[in-house]
């Protein structure tokens, strides 16, 4: 038995990079029009994004209708695979006006696969640019980097 390269931190020979896990995937244009109804008519309370690499771009895999809560949106993200999400949320300030922010968070649990992380890390930016009309952006690993009181604070 050898331990021969055990020393090493990194060995890029260990890896085989796939050419869909590159930053050159798509956005469905079915995904910028469902952003655009929740942006605009507001008839999505959140939106679930999901990257299929069959078809080598960002789909949507689900919708929140309005009435549905921040448990709902939280609720419908994997345990233990990424995506990215859209959430409108809606908040009255201290001067009583009815406000509503948008958040794109990029969901990348740290039970996730490795490759599936990779994937969402180098498909983000180019995801993230197509959605025109993100107020805010959190990265979120677990639950808690997520929460309610997250999106109060950054809104406020």
């Amino acid at each position: 038995m050898s331990f021969r390269g055990l020393s090493r931190a990194f060995d890029p020979d260990a890896f085989e990079f796939q050419p869909n896990a590159s930053s050159g995937m798509g956005v469905a244009d079915h995904s910028k029009n469902t952003f655009m109804e929740l942006k605009q008519k507001k008839v999505h309370r959140y939106l679930i994004f999901k990257v299929d690499e069959k078809k080598r771009e960002v789909v949507v895999e689900k919708t929140g209708d309005p009435a549905e809560s921040y448990e709902d949106f939280a609720a419908s993200l994997p345990e233990n695979d990424c995506r990215y999400a859209v959430f409108d949320y809606d908040f009255v300030t201290s001067e009583n006006c009815q406000k509503s922010k948008i958040f794109f968070i990029a969901w990348s649990p740290s039970t996730s696969r490795i490759r599936a992380k990779m994937l969402y890390a180098t498909t983000k930016d180019r995801f993230r640019r197509e959605l025109d009309g993100v107020h805010y952006e959190i990265q979120a690993t677990d639950p808690t980097e997520m929460d309610l009181e997250v999106l109060r604070d950054r809104a406020h």
